[in-house]
C-alpha cells in the first residue's frame, strides 16, 4: 500500500488548535472560513472537504461536505467551489459551529483524490466516503474549537 501524502491545511482566520472566530459560527455570519492548502500530491484531480464535530451529543456531527473542488491553494471565505453534500442538519453546504453545551472540537479535513466524484449535490457522507475510497492520494487536517 502506498503512503499517503500529508497536505498542509491552514486558515488565515485561526491557527490549528485555536478558537474558531464567531463570524464562522451560527452566532456570527455562519460563513465558511478561508482555507489555504499546500503540498498537493502529483496526480490530484480534485479535492474533497469534510468538516465534523466529534464532540456532539449524538456522535460525530457533519457540518460540511464538498467534493470535486478543482486543485487549488486557496478556498476563499464563504465560497463553495465544489459540489455540496448533505450535512447532518439536513441541508446542503456549510453550517458552522453552533454548540449549546461546553467546548467542541471541529475538524476540517481535505483529501486529494485521483478522480472527480460522480455524485449529485445533496449526497450523504456515507456515499461520498464510498466513492472516494481507493482514490485518496493525500490528506490534511485543521482543528479549531468553539464554545459559547
Amino acid at each position: 500500500m502506498d503512503t499517503l501524502i500529508r497536505i498542509q491545511l491552514s486558515s488565515p482566520a485561526f491557527e490549528n488548535g485555536e478558537k474558531i472566530p464567531e463570524e464562522f459560527t451560527c452566532d456570527g455570519e455562519n460563513q465558511s472560513p478561508p482555507l489555504q492548502i499546500a503540498e498537493l500530491p502529483v496526480g490530484t484531480q480534485s479535492l474533497v472537504l469534510i468538516m465534523e464535530d466529534p464532540d456532539a451529543p449524538a456522535g460525530t456531527w457533519t457540518h460540511w461536505l464538498m467534493w470535486n473542488i478543482p486543485p487549488t491553494n486557496e478556498i476563499e471565505k464563504g465560497s463553495s467551489p465544489g459540489v455540496q453534500g448533505k450535512n447532518d442538519f439536513g441541508d446542503q453546504g456549510y453550517k458552522g459551529p453552533c454548540t449549546s453545551l461546553g467546548t467542541h472540537r471541529y475538524y476540517i479535513r481535505v483529501y486529494a483524490i485521483d478522480i472527480n466524484i460522480d455524485l449529485p449535490a445533496g449526497s450523504t457522507k456515507a456515499a461520498l466516503l464510498n466513492s472516494m475510497s481507493y482514490h485518496i492520494l493525500g490528506s490534511g487536517e485543521l482543528m479549531g474549537f468553539y464554545s459559547r
